[in-house]
């Protein structure tokens, strides 16, 4: 394919997985399936990947980050015990980085470059790279999850990602770091409710199905009844880049297992017209 979006994916990212020597035999399935999918992106070869998480979270702009090297330590905020200091080291793409920022705010979405020193990942974007690319040597451009964005304008972005990456010449894959469903509970071994697990079937199912128009419509159900995580805005992402992506008959492959933790639904799926 020429350049654009070729596939996208979910990702899951829970913590439990950052270590694996650390991480209960639950998540496995889900390890699994995100090397499996880096292998399979290994074979693809795209120029960059771009990842949305929704663990880094904006309140009003979008960002795009246009280091030109990704290096730090991650520490997850919210459980320094589980990610208490990874080492990471990609390569950025800050032209493509500045052409995503360019069409967003072609398109009336306030975009800006993040290109701070200090700034570090968080672990939905950490978690799922460390298995997907171990070597770190795939380039990255990653971008947050806005609160004060709709689900419209998700998918509005993940559009921007596509016409971006033509404009720049580059072979992408639009990653998207989210659970499906997300109602937590304490006990991290614990699955979703059964009715959110049919939930996330039928997401899944209408994946294949390839009716997105039909599946635009009933993310916000979706949403709000399967408690996704961040409202669902990165599932839009995701959405909104698939609907983008041409031509518009694309395959879908699972990699891994459906699994859980701590009451969310996880799993890795890619879509792709190469999978057709």
């Amino acid at each position: 394919m020429d350049s654009g979006i070729i596939a996208c994916a979910v990702v899951p990212h829970t913590p439990r997985m950052a270590i694996e020597a650390d991480a209960p035999d639950f998540v496995s399935p889900l390890i699994e399936g995100l090397r499996e999918f880096g292998e399979w992106l290994d074979q693809l070869a795209p120029d960059c990947v771009v990842l949305q998480s929704t663990h880094w979270v904006s309140t009003f702009n979008w960002f795009t980050t246009a280091h030109p090297r990704h290096t730090g330590l991650c520490v997850a905020d919210e459980a320094p015990d589980i990610v208490p200091g990874l080492s990471y080291d990609y390569p950025g793409d800050a032209e493509l980085a500045r052409a995503i920022a360019d069409a967003g705010n072609q398109n009336e979405v306030p975009f800006r470059l993040n290109d701070c020193e200090h700034y570090r990942w968080d672990y939905g974007a950490y978690v799922p790279l460390h298995y997907i690319d171990p070597a770190g040597q795939r380039p990255v451009v990653t971008l947050p999850t806005v609160v004060l964005a709709d689900l419209e304008e998700c998918m509005q972005v993940g559009a921007c990602v596509d016409q971006a990456a033509r404009n720049a010449g580059r072979r992408v894959v639009f990653v998207a770091s989210t659970a499906l469903s997300h109602a937590l509970v304490r006990g991290p071994e614990q699955w979703p409710e059964n009715h959110r697990r049919k939930l996330d079937q039928t997401f899944i199912e209408m994946l294949h199905s390839q009716d997105l128009a039909a599946l635009r419509d009933w993310l916000p159900t979706y949403a709000q009844d399967a408690v996704a995580e961040m409202g669902g805005r990165v599932l839009a992402g995701f959405i909104g880049a698939l609907d983008a992506m041409t031509p518009p008959s694309f395959g879908v492959r699972q990699f891994g297992a459906y699994a859980q933790s701590s009451g969310s639904g996880n799993q890795t799926l890619a879509c792709s017209p190469l999978l057709s």
